[in-house]
């Protein structure tokens, strides 16, 4: 049935895509031609041949959407990667036609009517999809459109699944049970109940009472899953298995193929890749170019404040930890009094430390006293956007207490970062920062460098928790 209801909806899908493309195809020959926005020469095209050319669009732009996954199931796929597949897509059909029209030599055919099509049928995609969503999720809400599912294996991960499938009823899963050899029957987690042992699969697979199976062993079941997914695969229902290690390899696993053996690395690194380090780098570069000319004002400001009011050098010069583990120099505005170095280097700074300065207080607060890190940006030591780098005695602490602590060095350190854009400086969770690190560093694109920078401008400069 499930499978039939899907049927159904990728092919409503194509309709309605078809008719999107239909719609914006007409509005943006309306808006070139009849609007007034536009100039209009003489000589242009009929509207019958512009509407012949919908004959390769339409399968065209269709094609493309397969593609680009656009007839997945969309339970549990975010709005916003969907969006994204749209532009991706209508970003080859927009170059498609462009080169379509110079091969085949069409002058007379509007440029400037493509480029509106290309973001009128973006938008109209996007908004028939997102009012799809709505309307099916407030359907799965009521309890229609379900898809019942059985778990093989009480464990860590099958908890965490029941944790995500109830707070997200709008995905349309129902768990029918729990087959466990170690539980006993009737033991529940959140409604779901262990309803049987695994070789209970025997009876239930042929009575087709399931749409899905999802695999949850724990890890030392591991040795029982050859057996599993043989079952499920000779009875025909769609298997898919979620592995109890999540807390030891990352959500997107770096995998490879050696010769037909599948090899997943613990840990993906983007910025392992040399062209990526260079783009990241280009941009660092420019970056704090540009940030040092224009906060010069405000750095000259600081200087002379300093020099009033506390006696001791300008720039504050402290040991951190950086790219694979080595040591530098990271410069800051000086915001405390001068002390003894043995007295600095083993305290955190608390709220009224009577160590900062009144010029210092207000520089934490307003994160100005961070500035001067843009000339280690320049030197190599840093980077614009990166996890936070910590003084060398916490982080031989930190590695000892917080699993995973040492992965954020394989990456330059930064000025700002996932963590301080999501609240997480100063006198926060060492482990909260510690996972948006991780994500930061498994996810790493330009995209997020330029959304955390953007952020920073709004969420990152003035810091509450500075002290």
């Amino acid at each position: 049935m499930i499978k039939d209801n899907q049927k159904y909806l990728n092919r409503a899908h194509v309709i309605l895509d078809a008719l999107i493309i239909v719609i914006s195809y007409a509005l943006s020959w309306y808006i070139r031609f009849r609007s007034g926005i536009f100039k209009v020469d003489s000589g242009y095209l009929s509207p019958q041949e512009y509407a012949e050319a919908l004959f390769y669009i339409i399968p065209g732009y269709l094609i493309l959407y397969g593609i680009f996954q656009l007839y997945t199931s969309k339970r549990v796929q975010g709005r916003r990667l969907e969006a994204w597949h749209i532009f991706q897509a209508n970003t080859i059909g927009l170059m498609g036609l462009v080169v379509i029209l110079y091969v085949t030599k069409q002058p007379d055919y509007s440029r400037t009517m493509i480029f509106v099509f290309f973001w009128i049928n973006i938008f109209l995609e996007v908004f028939m999809r997102n009012v799809i969503r709505m309307v099916l999720r407030n359907i799965r809400r009521r309890g229609y459109n379900q898809k019942h599912m059985l778990l093989v294996g009480y464990s860590r991960a099958a908890e965490q699944y029941i944790d995500r499938i109830v707070a997200n009823p709008e995905w349309g899963y129902s768990v029918r049970g729990i087959l466990d050899d170690y539980q006993p029957r009737g033991t529940e987690y959140k409604g779901v109940k262990v309803i049987g042992s695994i070789e209970n699969l025997l009876i239930i697979l042929p009575q087709n009472r399931v749409d899905e199976i999802a695999i949850t062993l724990g890890l030392e079941e591991y040795h029982k899953l050859g057996y599993i997914v043989n079952m499920c695969e000779k009875s025909g229902v769609h298997t898919k298995f979620i592995p109890d290690y999540n807390n030891i390899i990352p959500t997107k696993p770096y995998t490879e193929d050696i010769l037909g053996l599948p090899v997943v690395n613990i840990r993906h690194v983007p910025l392992n890749n040399l062209l990526n380090r260079t783009l990241k780098r280009v941009v660092d570069l420019f970056g704090a170019v540009v940030a040092i000319i224009l906060f010069s004002p405000v750095m000259l400001a600081t200087c002379i404040a300093i020099k009033i009011t506390s006696p001791g050098p300008l720039i504050y010069k402290q040991i951190r930890v950086g790219l694979q583990n080595k040591p530098f120099a990271m410069y800051k505005f000086r915001s405390m009094i001068v002390q003894d170095e043995k007295q600095e280097k083993n305290k955190w700074t608390v709220k009224d430390d009577p160590r900062v300065t009144n010029v210092g207080k207000f520089i934490r607060k307003t994160s100005i006293d961070e500035l001067p890190q843009l000339f280690n940006v320049i030197r190599g030591d840093m980077s614009l956007v990166g996890p936070r780098p910590e003084r060398p005695q916490f982080v031989e602490k930190f590695k000892e207490e917080i699993p995973r602590y040492m992965i954020k060095h394989q990456v330059r350190p930064g000025l700002t970062g996932w963590a301080q854009v999501n609240g997480y400086r100063g006198d926060t969770s060492i482990r909260k920062r510690i996972d948006h690190d991780l994500y930061y560093i498994e996810n790493w694109t330009l995209g997020l460098d330029f959304k955390i920078i953007f952020l920073t401008f709004f969420k990152g400069f003035v810091n509450k928790n500075a002290y």
